[in-house]
């Protein structure tokens, strides 16, 4: 069964943002610490080759031989804890009550004033950094190993903002000319744009220390 209101059916031939993709190698540094000095500090190079991965690069700013990627990840079991994301795990990608975003049990532990302080923000994201991939048949099942209640198996995936590599290839020129066959699932347009909106509110949030300053 494929969930087409998530996912497009027919791919365009056309890499776009927020396609599903495979067969890139990400790196990056691991530094003991920043190399001001003359002599280079301890560092090591991380190299991963996920099964998939995720383009966050703009559709129109898919060029120059260059793409940043996320890699395609499993979602936490902590997730099926909670009521209102077992029904829809891709709820998480939206804004939601204090209520809904954690599990009845810890709602239940909180203190007055904590729990007064939540319902005061409103309805909000309370997964900044995540963006939930719904389940397709052509992404491989695995296991999320709970603490809490029986092991599920699933295939839900996930992305992290905090996550981005970017990646050279010479093969990426523009959206159109650049290595089609290794993409592997596009979204709808629908779900483009709430990534999409997802990705800029992470971005554009301004910091408590900042607003004392704009006040």
């Amino acid at each position: 069964m494929t969930y087409t209101m998530f996912y497009q059916d027919d791919l365009d031939q056309a890499m776009r943002f927020g396609d599903v993709v495979r067969g890139y190698i990400l790196t990056n540094a691991i530094l003991e610490k920043p190399s001001w000095e003359t002599q280079l500090g301890d560092y090591a190079v991380n190299i991963s080759s996920p099964q998939f991965s995720v383009i966050m690069t703009p559709c129109c700013s898919i060029e120059d031989k260059t793409i940043i990627l996320t890699p395609l990840i499993q979602v936490y079991p902590t997730f099926l804890d909670n009521p209102y994301l077992v029904e829809d795990l891709t709820r998480a990608n939206r804004i939601m009550s204090a209520q809904q975003t954690v599990p009845p049990y810890v709602w239940e532990g909180l203190a007055g004033g904590e729990k007064q302080r939540r319902l005061a923000n409103g309805v909000t994201y309370a997964f900044i950094n995540l963006f939930v991939y719904d389940r397709h048949n052509s992404l491989p099942e695995y296991t999320l190993y709970r603490k809490r209640g029986e092991n599920i198996v699933i295939n839900y995936y996930m992305i992290d903002f905090k996550n981005l590599y970017k990646v050279h290839c010479d093969k990426i020129i523009s959206p159109t000319n650049s290595p089609l066959e290794s993409k592997h699932l596009q979204l709808s347009v629908e779900t483009r744009e709430e990534l999409r909106v997802k990705l800029a509110r992470y971005y554009s949030r301004v910091p408590q220390e900042d607003q004392l300053v704009e006040i």
